[in-house]
């Protein structure tokens, strides 16, 4: 199996705050009250605090709304000719044409990221899940922020419920929050120049991608 984080390892820019442009657009103002709002929010509390925070931005967004709004977002994005990071996609594409399976790892909810998997050939998607009341709304909530070290638990359930040892299994990423997950399986790969994962490349011998 061969894990991905997305935002600046797979996807170039920053899935979850390209969406929002998006989903708010053209409302500029909101937009920027939104991401210092979350900015203070992280700067306090942390990262996985931050997530939270940004979904409740949605609450009250009927899930099938947000879905149809994430598939037009990525639609899209993908046009864009710097919407990729190059050599995580061909690394990507070998691993499918090694008939690995491929796992996208993400902050970043379903809306945004099943269209992602459904064009990479993503056979699995661990993400930030949101909760939906009776009434198809979402609440605002999430049933785990997958942020940090709940990815590599996250990893560690799937390859549980598979019986796939993670000494074979292949992880992406580009920042010190996704260090977890790279180091709970045999190959890790670094994406761009993090230093701190610069500094455990360095150290262990991984290799590193181009962002």
């Amino acid at each position: 199996m061969a894990f991905f984080d997305v935002d600046e390892t797979l996807l170039a820019g920053k899935s979850m705050i390209e969406f929002l442009r998006y989903w708010l657009d053209p409302d500029d103002a909101a937009f920027r009250d939104a991401l210092a709002e979350l900015g203070a929010v992280a700067e306090r509390e942390g990262r996985a605090a931050a997530n939270r925070a940004y979904y409740r931005l949605f609450a009250g967004v009927p899930s099938a709304a947000l879905a149809e709004a994430g598939g037009r977002w990525y639609a899209r994005h993908r046009r864009r000719p710097d919407a990729f990071v190059s050599s995580t996609v061909a690394a990507l594409a070998g691993h499918r044409a090694a008939g690995d399976l491929v796992v996208l790892v993400s902050g970043s909810c379903r809306a945004v990221l099943d269209p992602l998997a459904a064009d990479v050939g993503g056979d699995e998607v661990l993400c930030t899940e949101l909760v939906a009341g009776a009434d198809g709304r979402l609440t605002g909530e999430v049933a785990r922020s997958m942020i940090g070290p709940a990815k590599s638990e996250a990893a560690a359930e799937l390859l549980r419920s598979l019986g796939v040892s993670p000494a074979v299994c292949f992880a992406y990423g580009d920042h010190s929050s996704d260090l977890d997950l790279l180091t709970a399986v045999g190959s890790p790969r670094v994406v761009g120049g993090d230093p701190v994962l610069a500094s455990w490349a360095a150290r262990h011998g991984w290799p590193v991608l181009p962002a």
